[in-house]
């Protein structure tokens, strides 16, 4: 994909935050200074384009010279058998697939590289391959470091493309999710149906008394029950973003949105905290 020219560089109040952890991980590698230079000229449209050859990204950035500098630059790529079993470990929690389905990046996202002794961002500088034809020796030099802000603007609009660079285009997870997904919730092909009018009177089941449903007498093994809070503080609220309120009156509808919101989100933590209290405190 080839996007130019590029201009409008945002701000770090205006980045996702996987964006600005983009921008902070290479910071942090000593080149703040360098970057400085760098974000002007992103900011000022010097990135004239910017393509994905694979996991590889290629830029042409207008310098000083009448010919704009070509700009190359790529991660290490994961495997296939380390990226099988990274989407294995994010089919196991459903929200990062709303997540990335909507666009978003799932705030936790990283714990799903790691758990799997990878990163997902770059480790060290080390891990970033580049190279620029200005006569510039300093590596990153103003040039790549706009690609580097650029990038992140990029990482914003679409949270695939820092997958890609790793390797994994969007379709290929999406794909390889949906296909785990789909053979977690099949028949296994051995299962015999019984058609209705086969089934006699005496192999019927016995009907289910509701007044005893959730009857349970007997003691419950206590090292088969664990008390925990929840691995995250997300709810579906977070899933399904904010729900539209009809206004009252014209411009209230978002004002009226994030009141009942808040107010959902309140409910959502209390029946949280609420629950385990009651599961740490009923005996028996």
């Amino acid at each position: 994909m080839t996007q130019s020219p590029l201009s409008d560089h945002g701000d770090k109040g205006s980045r996702e935050w996987w964006a600005q952890r983009w921008i902070d991980v290479l910071e942090s590698f000593g080149w703040r200074r360098r970057l400085e230079r760098a974000r002007i000229y992103a900011r000022e449209g010097h990135v004239l384009s910017l393509e994905f050859q694979g996991s590889k990204v290629f830029a042409l950035v207008q310098g000083t010279a009448a010919e704009p500098y070509k700009v190359s630059l790529s991660l290490d790529p994961f495997s296939q058998e380390q990226w099988q079993y990274v989407i294995e470990t994010m089919g196991q929690r459903a929200i990062f697939s709303a997540k990335l389905l909507a666009g978003e990046m799932p705030q936790n996202i990283e714990e799903v590289f790691t758990a799997n002794g990878l990163s997902l961002f770059p480790f060290t500088k080390f891990d970033i391959h580049s190279r620029c034809s200005c006569p510039d020796p300093a590596n990153p030099c103003k040039h790549i470091g706009a690609v580097y802000y650029v990038l992140g603007d990029r990482f914003s609009e679409d949270p695939f493309v820092l997958f890609q660079l790793r390797g994994h285009t969007k379709e290929q997870i999406i794909t390889a999710l949906r296909q785990l997904r789909s053979t977690e919730t099949s028949e296994p092909e051995d299962v015999l149906t019984v058609q209705p009018a086969a089934l006699s009177a005496q192999s019927l089941p016995t009907p289910l008394k509701l007044d005893q449903f959730w009857d349970y007498s007997d003691q419950l093994e206590p090292s088969l029950v664990v008390i925990a809070p929840p691995p995250t503080t997300e709810t579906v609220l977070d899933t399904l973003g904010p729900i539209p309120v009809k206004a009252e009156s014209p411009g209230a509808s978002a004002s009226q949105t994030a009141l009942v919101m808040e107010y959902l989100q309140g409910i959502y933590r209390d029946a949280s905290q609420q629950a385990v209290l009651t599961a740490m405190t009923t005996d028996g």
